[in-house]
């Protein structure tokens, strides 16, 4: 006898034989067309229940790009990747299970849901193969959807832009998810929308860096944008972070996909912000005896700092190299009263403490000697040698093709000429034959 084994339905692998959008065939867990979009890795899925523990009630469910929301499980038996039917607020939706386990526990408390206070959603059934059919369908016309509503707010002249359109799994209700400056009164846009579409209109409005995250993109670095692949929220950026990594502010370089400043610029802001804790503020002016040096620009993480002159007419306008600890004495000099003699002293000993001895690794545990790579400029002098040698000879068989190409060519000349001088030869006897035939006839 065959036992029934439930199966899990895999929605790409259905829109591969309708000829749909390609997918791939791993349930809810795919690398492409964003269904791995802010997946979360459960780091727990391994760890057997303790005896007598039951399993955490709540799962997690994802939606169309970056929207997921809780649900109870309702007594169900559910794993990642199952494709559900859950409750909404009119109607049913379709979703995918992207987290189960004491790993949502910590999601909710993270995302701030109170599921011991608050009475949650839960999920109906397992998706059936018609939800998930008429689930497909209408994933099909949000594309289209979306064209007609852009071409709605066209005519009514609103500034908005409508930038994505996610249908509701039981096709009872459209929600559009737009972006604008400021306050839309799109009232008037609703009823079109209603009646054009004959289901309930919801106009939901996100901010550009959401926009963002939920259509994806390859960011200037050429991978996938951070929003959408792996950040869930959006810290705000200012220029500050880019001063204080001495970056350029040229906002073409350090604005994103969405138009504001992008969110990298805060991956490394607390490494540099610790690194200048010792380093002077750029205001602090060096008080030689020959005048006074201002701050030119710095190497963080080395410990350089440049500093040129003020009245650069008398004393140039030569930056001079100090580390940390020369610019700190000098300060501390001032502080007392005292000036240093002049920049150059303190950048001459810099530059002693630079040169080193150059030191050889031979057989330094079997390796080879590292100076052998000092060696390659010879190299490429000595193919420069043969090439020029190959060029000599090339040139040399060149000219004594020319030579044989000349007399060929002589050669052939001669034989046209000669030809020419046969035809008319022939001619003239031809003429002259047929003026003795004409004679002999008249006779």
């Amino acid at each position: 006898m065959i036992e029934n084994i439930p199966m899990k339905i895999d929605t790409c692998d259905l829109a591969i034989q309708n000829n749909q959008t390609p997918g791939c065939s791993k349930i809810g867990t795919c690398d492409m067309k964003g269904c791995h979009k802010l997946t979360s890795f459960d780091w727990l899925v391994d760890i057997p229940l303790a005896n007598g523990e039951n399993p955490f009630p709540y799962v997690e469910v994802r939606f169309k790009n970056s929207r997921k929301e809780f649900f109870s499980v309702n007594g169900l038996e559910l794993y990642v990747g199952d494709t559900v039917a859950v409750e909404a607020k009119s109607g049913h939706d379709i979703g995918v299970v992207s987290m189960t386990g004491r790993l949502v526990r910590l999601q909710m408390k993270k995302k701030g849901v109170d599921y011991e206070n608050q009475e949650l959603f839960k999920v109906y059934r397992k998706a059936t193969q018609r939800d998930i059919d008429k689930w497909q369908q209408l994933r099909l016309k949000e594309e289209e959807v979306k064209h007609i509503a852009r071409k709605y707010v066209i005519a009514h002249q609103l500034q908005m832009k409508i930038s994505d359109v996610e249908y509701q799994g039981d096709g009872t209700k459209v929600t559009f998810y737009y972006t604008a400056d400021s306050r839309v009164d799109f009232r008037s846009l609703i009823k079109d929308l209603a009646r054009e579409f004959s289901t309930r209109i919801e106009m939901r409005q996100i901010g550009f860096r959401q926009e963002a995250a939920r259509l994806g993109g390859i960011g200037s670095c050429g991978r996938e944008l951070c929003c959408s692949s792996w950040m869930t929220d959006f810290r705000s950026v200012s220029t500050s972070a880019a001063k204080y990594q001495q970056l350029s502010l040229n906002p073409q370089k350090l604005a994103g996909q969405c138009g504001k400043l992008k969110c990298c610029l805060n991956f490394e802001l607390d490494s540099y912000v610790d690194a200048l804790a010792d380093f002077p503020a750029h205001n602090v002016q060096l008080d030689t005896e020959k005048g006074t040096a201002k701050w030119i620009k710095s190497d963080i993480f080395k410990g350089h700092l440049w500093y040129a002159y003020t009245d650069y007419k008398e004393n140039g306008n030569t930056w001079h190299k100090l580390t940390l600890e020369q610019v700190n004495e000098i300060i501390d000099y001032n502080n007392q009263g005292q000036k240093v003699a002049s920049l150059e002293e303190y950048a001459a000993e810099l530059s002693m403490q630079e040169i080193k001895p150059v030191e050889s690794f031979e057989n330094v545990v079997g390796q080879d000697n590292i100076n052998r790579f000092d060696e390659v400029k010879r190299k490429k002098r000595k193919k420069k040698r043969r090439k020029s040698s190959h060029k000599n000879t090339r040139q040399s068989q060149n000219a004594g093709n020319g030579k044989s190409t000349a007399k060929s060519n002589d050669n052939k000349n001669a034989g046209a000429n000669n030809q020419k001088k046969r035809y008319k030869n022939k001619r003239k006897n031809n003429t002259n034959h047929s003026k003795n035939n004409h004679k002999t006839n008249e006779n």
